[in-house]
């Protein structure tokens, strides 16, 4: 059960926060510049009193060190880990890689278009499988995404069906010839091993149905009278219940979602609850942000897609004479790698990875974060997350120069709670991926100061709007002793076209900061654009 009252106190915060998420080069020289006083004033501000600062900068083109403040200190680094998981794999699956997601038949079609066997969708990893694919082939996303929804406290949602990619298989699949089901409909999503992630214990799976959620939309009528509630996707698989009343403007908002258990998926239909009550003219307190939007995770990934998908067939004209909930039937799958062109009837091909890559640090998508470390190791031979991060390890420490006292990545490729690095370690990363032939993609995708992304509100108005292209990271403690929030890690890393058009390398940290109030996290995000900013204005 989760509370939107309850997330909303860290929530709000830690991710204008997300809306934010440190470095190291090989090419160095021994002497730096004293860190400008204008940089130390902030670092010297007394919220800052016990906290733990490193900074790391670097001229891209010619390796001169330029400031250098514990460079090897190895720090939480939230998010900013997302900056190594989504170069390698886009540096190895490559910036054209498209993900290709197939249906096969088993059996055949008879002359009257009914096949005689399973239908079987095979998942290939593709993270929004059309559901934010746009006319130009690209994947949309907003600065308030629906993936921290519940962190956050509200979200924009994109325009896009959720169910587009599943409905574009149905209809390949009707075209072919195949007019009725006299089998099951099944998903094979074999491609790698599950696991579950510390943040937010998701699951990670080989099928992916609206990034795994549910979006629930709730905006206030009028005062005694029933809230609108909306979700998306619409489906048999997991149903909402609401009870949402709408109160007077003066009074408190408090909305409740209750999880069902994650067995329901593979059992009977899912329902999710959705009660409390929504002050009218209720808006989140998010720039730009209009309606309150939470989320459900869909804990049985495969069982849903499999509902999802036998509805985008009904809706496509194929019948099929199966149980349209219940558990995905596994045991009907054949051999893994065995099929063949001939039983193809439909594919689904993605946008380029280049775009995904966007999205996951544009957004600062856990999801994708995870999805992006396992297809790193898929391409090198494992298939596991632990074999995956080894894989990870001996790249960075043998392929991009990284010392390995470094950097510590144990249990995810998102960054929250336990990802650790050292600057130098952040900047080696950066330096060593601009010699890739994937670089301008990489360069592309961080979130750009002022404009977009998690940076779209740091220092607003800054005189390196549009010049700061930076990772965000935040991690936040709870001391119940003192009843003080701690932030525990915030960080900054990425590039700066600084204003005499030298492309500088930084990485800056700050852990440790204790909190009198949660909303001070956003001042500290503000600081350390303020930090990108006096980097900007070297000469």
């Amino acid at each position: 059960m989760k509370s939107y009252k309850t997330f909303l106190s860290l929530a709000l915060i830690v991710s204008i926060i997300s809306i934010l998420s440190v470095g190291g080069c090989n090419k160095n020289s021994n002497n730096a510049q004293p860190i400008p006083e204008e940089i130390l004033a902030i670092m010297n501000k007394p919220r800052y009193a016990d906290a733990v600062w490193s900074l790391r900068v670097i001229d891209l083109d010619t390796g001169e060190l330029i400031y250098n403040l514990e460079p090897n200190l190895v720090l939480l680094t939230g998010s900013l880990r997302k900056a190594f998981s989504s170069g390698l794999s886009l540096n190895d699956l490559g910036a054209d890689h498209r993900f290709k997601t197939p249906v096969h038949r088993q059996g055949n079609v008879d002359s009257e278009g009914v096949l005689q066997g399973n239908l079987i969708l095979v998942a290939d990893g593709d993270l929004t499988l059309g559901g934010r694919v746009t006319p130009q082939d690209t994947i949309q996303f907003t600065d308030f995404d629906h993936v921290d929804a519940d962190a956050i406290g509200s979200a924009v949602l994109t325009s896009q069906d959720p169910l587009a990619g599943l409905d574009d298989l149905a209809k390949q699949a009707a075209d072919s010839g195949i007019k009725e089901i006299n089998g099951d409909v099944v998903i094979d999503a074999r491609l790698f091993d599950e696991f579950v992630v510390p943040n937010n214990q998701r699951l990670i799976s080989p099928i992916i149905v609206n990034e795994n959620f549910v979006d629930v939309t709730i905006i206030p009528t009028e005062p005694g009278q029933p809230a609108m509630v909306d979700w998306r996707p619409k489906s048999a698989a997991f149903d909402i219940n609401a009870n949402v009343m709408t109160v007077g403007q003066d009074e408190e908002l408090y909305i409740e979602l209750s999880e069902p258990d994650a067995a329901c998926f593979e059992l009977a239909e899912c329902v999710g609850v959705v009660e409390g009550r929504i002050p009218a003219g209720f808006k989140p307190d998010l720039p730009e942000v209009e309606t309150l939007v939470q989320t459900f995770k869909i804990e049985g990934p495969s069982a849903y897609a499999r509902t999802a998908f036998i509805e985008a067939l009904r809706r496509a004209g194929v019948s099929v004479n199966t149980n349209l909930t219940g558990p995905n039937p596994e045991n009907k799958l054949p051999a893994q790698n065995s099929y063949s062109s001939e039983t193809q009837v439909a594919e689904y091909v993605s946008p380029p990875f280049s775009e995904y890559a966007k999205l996951v640090l544009k957004v600062s998508h856990n999801y994708g974060a995870n999805l992006s470390l396992i297809l790193f190791g898929l391409a090198k031979g494992v298939r596991t997350v632990d074999g995956a991060l080894e894989q990870e390890r001996m790249t960075l420490i043998n392929d991009f120069d990284i010392p390995p006292n470094g950097f510590n990545f144990p249990t995810n490729g998102s960054g929250s709670p336990d990802s650790e690095a050292s600057p130098r370690a952040v900047t080696t990363l950066l330096d060593n991926m601009s010699e890739t032939q994937v670089f301008d993609d990489y360069f592309d995708s961080f979130p750009i100061m002022g404009v977009d992304g998690s940076l779209k509100f740091v220092d607003v108005g800054s005189p390196a709007t549009g010049r700061v292209r930076g990772k965000t990271g935040t991690s936040v403690g709870f001391n119940p002793d003192t009843q003080q929030f701690i932030l525990k890690a915030k960080s900054l890393g990425g590039y700066i076209d600084s204003i005499s058009d030298r492309r500088l390398i930084f990485a800056v940290f700050v852990n440790n900061a204790p909190l009198d109030e949660i909303s001070e996290i956003l001042e500290v995000s503000n600081d350390l654009g303020q930090i990108a900013t006096a980097i900007y204005n070297l000469n």
